[in-house]
């Protein structure tokens, strides 16, 4: 019997632990009104409560401004935004703010100053929660790249007098930062094909291999439901890299990786893909 009390508290906490709510995460650039309408539709419609978190941006008031009224032209009302650093955002008002909402919007700029303002707050507690709960969480752009744990800031570490940007596919370059983690096992980035962002990818995967690698264009975006399948929404393409099986990583006396046996998966609107089984889906 004790056993049978044991299993039913372990199966309990598993199922009280699952996601429950889905992830909107945008390449950056333009947004199409139907990946937007996709967002709110999954924050519950016309009744849907989405707050904007303008953080990121340069100037936040009038990029939170911007987007509200993006969402207000296609017929929702009940938008509204926060913006604050750290013990601001922890105030009680700022933290009933949250209360009944259904929907986050986190948007572009610079995804430390995301971090740095957010990470260790009751604030992002809370919006966790919220994602627990059923809600939806979105961003574009810095705001896409926070969503996994490891976070590519933009920054390199060796290269930083480079004309180019990443113009190498090599070891202890990429600069990264502690993300939100709302989406495991996994490395976002994003503006990818627009940009040409392969090389510094393809770097942190031969990094960590163990990780996906999501690549997300502009105007495009990824769906993801229950923390593992999503589907692109969008104009453009997203990558997917796969370096688990890839054998004989190494390096040479420069730093410069090699290896085979990546995983290269393009994806476009419609398609359907599965983190846990690092394949595509119907």
């Amino acid at each position: 019997m004790n056993y049978f009390i044991a299993f039913v508290l372990l199966f309990a906490s598993l199922v009280s632990s699952q996601t429950k709510g889905s992830l909107v995460i945008i390449g950056g650039g333009d947004r199409p009104d139907y990946v937007m309408e996709k967002i709110m539709q999954l924050a519950g419609g016309k009744k849907a409560k989405l707050v904007i978190i303008p953080n990121a941006s340069g100037e936040p008031v009038e990029t939170a401004e911007y987007q509200k009224k993006g969402l207000n032209r296609l017929g929702y009302e009940n938008i509204s935004y926060i913006y604050g650093k750290q013990a601001e955002l922890d105030t009680p008002e700022n933290l009933a703010k949250l209360d009944g909402v259904t929907g986050i919007f986190f948007s572009g700029g610079d995804q430390s100053v995301l971090t740095r303002d957010l990470l260790g707050t009751k604030f992002l507690a809370r919006i966790k929660e919220i994602y627990r709960q059923g809600g939806v969480i979105s961003g574009t752009s810095a705001g896409a790249a926070v969503m996994s744990k490891i976070m590519l800031t933009g920054d390199e570490k060796k290269n930083k007098d480079s004309s180019s940007a990443f113009i190498t596919i090599e070891k202890g370059n990429v600069d990264t930062k502690e993300g939100f983690g709302f989406l495991e096992n996994v490395i976002v980035d994003q503006h990818f094909i627009k940009r040409k962002r392969h090389n510094r990818l393809m770097s942190l995967m031969y990094e960590n291999p163990k990780l996906l690698g999501i690549a997300i264009d502009e105007a495009t975006a990824i769906v993801v439901t229950g923390g593992d399948k999503f589907e692109v929404l969008g104009e453009s393409q997203v990558m997917v890299m796969n370096a688990t099986k890839a054998k004989n990583i190494r390096t040479d006396k420069h730093g410069n990786f090699a290896a085979e046996g990546m995983v290269i998966d393009l994806l476009i609107n419609g398609d359907k893909y599965s983190i846990s089984k690092k394949q595509r889906i119907k």
